[in-house]
């Protein structure tokens, strides 16, 4: 029976989970993902667990925020005045914002407080600086 290896292409169903119990995604119930090892498409902890795994086989594994999205970095958070925000903008807490860097790059950003003459602003993943659980079955190995 074969294996994931590096490289292949495989279907996957997962439920992804804080170390609370509280889902943060899920593939039950829509499309499994489908994805090819090695692009760099999915969190470094996420492709190993895959690894090794066969056809039907389901486990899981619990990946450290060094292998998931990292050690949340103070710097990506930012307080900005009101004023400098559009004013068609009623900023919440939760919200996605946009911003533009000088070089053109755009850049994630949620509101993380609300005051009257300010927001501060977090650039991190939301799933930065927390381990993460994962229930991964593989369907399918496409090669």
């Amino acid at each position: 029976m074969s294996q994931v290896k590096e490289n292949n292409t495989v279907k996957v169903n997962y439920t992804g989970k804080l170390t609370d119990g509280q889902v943060f995604d899920t593939s039950i119930g829509r499309e499994p993902l489908q994805i090819t090892l090695g692009q760099g498409q999915l969190i470094p902890g996420f492709e190993k667990g895959l690894i090794d795994m066969k056809v039907n086989e389901k486990k899981t594994i619990t990946i450290a925020k060094e292998e998931a999205y990292g050690d949340v970095i103070e710097e990506l958070i930012q307080k900005v005045e009101r004023t400098q925000l559009p004013q068609d903008i009623t900023p919440e807490v939760g919200m996605g914002l946009v911003s533009k860097a000088p070089d053109g790059r755009e850049m994630n950003l949620r509101v993380v407080e609300v005051s009257e003459d300010s927001i501060v602003v977090d650039g991190n993943h939301p799933l930065a600086g927390k381990d993460l659980i994962f229930e991964l079955e593989v369907l399918e190995i496409l090669e």
